[in-house]
């Protein structure tokens, strides 16, 4: 298989963290290197996806400590660091070197670093007598989070300043946009250094894409111009062992061309979890409910268990999830059940072996030679194969509690109900009962569930009248919502109205319907009790992003996508950038960059779009962040409520 973006990041760290010794460690008789890895909380969010503790230690990391935390002098082995070269880092680095913590230090920063901070090293190191323990310094150019093979964002604790509202904000400045500008091209450029490829690059006029495409444009050019130090070099890329003269096709969205997604419950399980719990850098974090026992016990023992939390980390190596991530609920819930009945049955069977061996305490007597004759073997296998019965428990475990936690929430908030009335509203169906009724009735979710349904609405309507409009709002406002979100789209509307008076966007068909209940999950012995939780079958629609890819991979014409803007970097001059180019060879690979947040629901839209393709087609989705939906709304709100308008 081609190399993946997360595969070639993966590398790429593997070698930063092998690059003070002669390599990782080969077997377990090989003495280990052991080293130190510094970073910085950037670089912890890019390396936390990627490499697990035991990796760390295979690679010889020992410690790996936050740059701003007190840390201890260990001279014995070599430091490496990972962090952003901003100033209060190189600040903290140069603290480091007057304190002498190391004896060999490998600076390698998440980002090029400029002239200015590295005399302003140098200087530190010459004032502190250390010079000839810095051994090397390294751009490493990896400024994104790698989440899946074909996902990837590029913040997470700090997405707040690369986020919608930091984009929309009426009071930001023109330097501020800037700065935000600056930062995602960074990131871009570091992406396609990691792939080692130049992309062509299409995008929308008139918006953030547009800014983004055209810096990105300059910085490639810039850097191709040098061909002293090009970090692309004139051959063609290896993809998985084979030389691939494909270029790559990038596509960058503003996410004003899709507001309802962002809005919309969902019904995949990868999307349902980050929508529902705490999901984040490929963690979730469950509240375990409290047993009966401890219910029946005094308050604060029974306040002490409701409030424990169980974290996993999902592996993107874990057969299961990837089955199943994108899958609707029910299925998942199915499959769960279906796992769980398969590792009981093979339980069984050992503890069935060890009886009639005689090896169960509580076994009765039996005629021990005539068990070994026929069980000895399969024994032997299945007690061979006990490792790999735990690691399935483990895993089985994790998506019980998982599903169970979803459960919950889909039941007391009634959120199959409004995920099929928010998929009619999508297609342009009709509802089972009129709107106001929907959000009148108070078992139809929470405030906030209500008023992402109704926003939905706002947003897909042609036209509502202003009586109707009051008595929507009438009817939120009693349930207690917070309706400046929806001052702001208002004034989103309109905006978008006059930009483009004649335009409106098809949200596509879909074919989303209530089924009868389920048969197997009905059962009493069943994990998981279905009952009251419509099965639904989910229909194939495109979304917006999805329509977009397939009309521009293809290089078909198109009302969505005529009058995107053409990049070339590789053109020794830049042409007008509003014609198509004379080459009209569809495209193999694509990446779909979302600026302003992007959503698992796309995500996963475009990834079963790509199953029914060509199997050499690949397409891989990267956003600014990944905000909750709840997050989003937030954002909208703080819109709304702005007083620069």
């Amino acid at each position: 298989m081609a190399a993946t973006l997360r595969s070639r990041q993966k590398d790429a760290v593997r070698r930063m963290l092998s690059q003070s010794s002669s390599g990782p460690r080969t077997s377990s008789a090989d003495p280990p290197s052991w080293k130190v890895l510094i970073y910085d909380k950037v670089g912890l969010d890019i390396i936390s996806p990627l490499l697990t503790v035991p990796e760390l230690h295979e690679l010889g990391v020992t410690l790996h400590l936050l740059l701003d935390a007190d840390r201890d002098s260990v001279p014995d082995a070599p430091a490496i660091y990972f962090v952003m070269p901003t100033r209060a880092n190189i600040a903290r680095i140069c603290q480091d070197f007057r304190n002498q913590l190391y004896n060999s230090v490998y600076l390698n920063f998440i980002s090029a670093v400029s002239r200015d901070r590295l005399e302003e090293l140098a200087a530190a190191s010459l004032e502190a007598n250390c010079t000839a323990q810095v051994n090397k310094i390294f751009d490493q150019y990896l400024n994104f989070i790698s989440l899946e093979d074909d996902l990837f964002v590029l913040r997470n604790h700090d997405q707040e300043a690369l986020s919608y509202y930091a984009l929309n904000r009426p009071d930001a400045r023109d330097t501020d946009i800037t700065a935000v500008r600056d930062i995602i091209v960074d990131s871009l450029f570091s992406v396609f250094v990691t792939l080692g490829s130049v992309p062509v690059i299409r995008c929308p006029t008139g918006n953030a894409a547009e800014m983004v495409a055209e810096a990105l444009d300059k910085k490639l050019r810039e850097n191709l111009r040098d061909s002293r130090n090009s970090l692309f070099t004139a051959e063609p890329a290896l993809a998985g062992g084979q030389i691939s003269f494909q270029r790559p096709l990038l596509i960058i969205l503003d996410r004003n061309i899709d507001l309802a997604t962002c809005l919309h419950h969902t019904w995949i399980y990868q999307a349902m979890i980050h929508d529902l719990l705490d999901f984040s850098l490929n963690r979730v974090v469950v509240k375990e409910k409290p047993s009966e026992a401890a219910t029946a016990t005094a308050a604060a023992a029974a306040a002490h268990h409701a409030t424990k939390q169980k974290t996993y980390e999902i592996d993107t190596s874990n057969k299961f999830w990837q089955v199943h991530k994108f899958s609707p609920f029910p299925t998942v819930a199915e499959a769960v059940q279906t796992e769980l009945d398969q590792y009981r049955a093979l339980e069984d069977e050992v503890k069935r072996l060890k009886g009639a061996l005689g090896l169960d305490e509580n076994a009765s007597d039996v005629d021990v030679s005539g068990a070994l004759s026929d069980n000895t073997a399969r024994l032997t296998s299945a007690v061979s194969s006990l490792p790999e019965l735990m690691g399935r428990k483990k895993m089985l475990d994790m998506h019980t509690n998982v599903a169970t936690a979803l459960l919950e929430e889909v039941k007391v908030r009634r959120l199959d109900f409004l995920f099929e009335m928010e998929e009619k509203l999508m297609s342009k169906s009709s509802l089972d009962k009129p709107l106001m009724d929907i959000l009148s009735d108070p078992a139809n979710g929470n405030t906030e569930d209500k008023l992402r349904l109704f926003l939905m609405y706002f947003i897909l309507s042609a036209e509502m009248s202003d009586e109707s409009l009051e008595q929507y709002k009438t009817v939120l406002q009693e349930a207690g919502a917070d309706l400046s979100s929806l001052d702001y789209l208002k004034r989103w509307k309109t905006i978008l109205q006059l930009a483009a008076p004649s335009t409106r966007r098809s949200t596509g068909s879909s074919t989303t319907r209530a089924m009868s209940m389920f048969s197997k999950l009905m059962t009493t012995g069943s994990q998981f009790v279905m009952e009251g939780v419509r099965n639904l079958v989910i229909g194939e629609r495109q979304l917006t992003v999805t329509r977009i890819v397939d009309a521009l991979m293809d290089m078909k014409s198109s009302a969505e996508v005529d009058g995107y803007r053409y990049f070339d970097p590789k053109l020794v001059r830049a042409v007008n950038s509003s014609s198509m180019p004379r080459n009209r060879q569809p495209f193999v690979e694509a990446m779909v960059f979302m600026v302003g947040g992007g959503t698992y629901v796309e995500y996963q839209n475009l990834a079963e779009s790509v199953r029914k393709q060509p199997a050499n087609k690949k397409i891989t989705y990267g956003a600014t962040d990944l905000p909750k939906s709840t997050d989003f709304l937030t954002q909208l709100s703080r819109l709304g409520k702005a007083s620069d308008w």
